[in-house]
């Protein structure tokens, strides 16, 4: 799947049927940005718009995914595949990003008990200090990542 093939290809059709990005975003109830996104192949179509975007375009599932029009019209995979295929795709990326944050929230965690067993010297104060700024960092970063993705 080339994201850069099928986002040339929504413009090639969006243009095709006269319609502006924000037209089609009004269509789909999605921004004019996120068409850009698209279109640019900085990322994908949610698999929940995937049959409208293609029901606006005029083109099948397995056209978008190939990123060009079918030939012969026959398509490899039965759409139901297609997008339940995406929507598996899209998930596990989220569980991945979940799961780094929880992994951040876990060094976060042993870096501040780290932070304790140093003390009693300037240098070792500081480097307790800087163990314990850095897991707060570190916690704050997973904690904005798993919020990010439970509130999905």
């Amino acid at each position: 799947m080339n994201q850069i093939l099928i986002g040339k290809f929504i413009a090639l059709r969006r243009k095709e049927k006269n319609l502006t990005q924000e037209q089609l975003a009004e269509k789909l109830g999605v921004s004019n940005k996120t068409i850009s996104k698209w279109e640019t192949g900085k990322c994908m179509p949610d698999y929940s718009i995937v049959r409208n975007l293609c029901e606006e375009l005029d083109i099948t599932i397995a056209e978008l995914m190939d990123g060009k029009a079918l030939e012969n019209n026959v398509p490899s995979f039965k759409e139901e595949q297609i997008l339940d295929l995406i929507r598996r795709t899209q998930e596990l990326e989220k569980q991945k990003d979940l799961q780094y944050g929880i992994m951040l929230i876990i060094m976060g965690v042993a870096l501040q008990a780290l932070s304790y067993a140093f003390g009693g010297s300037n240098f070792k104060d500081f480097l307790s200090g800087l163990l314990l700024g850095l897991s707060v960092a570190e916690m704050l970063v997973g904690l904005f990542v798993v919020g990010k993705y439970s509130r999905k």
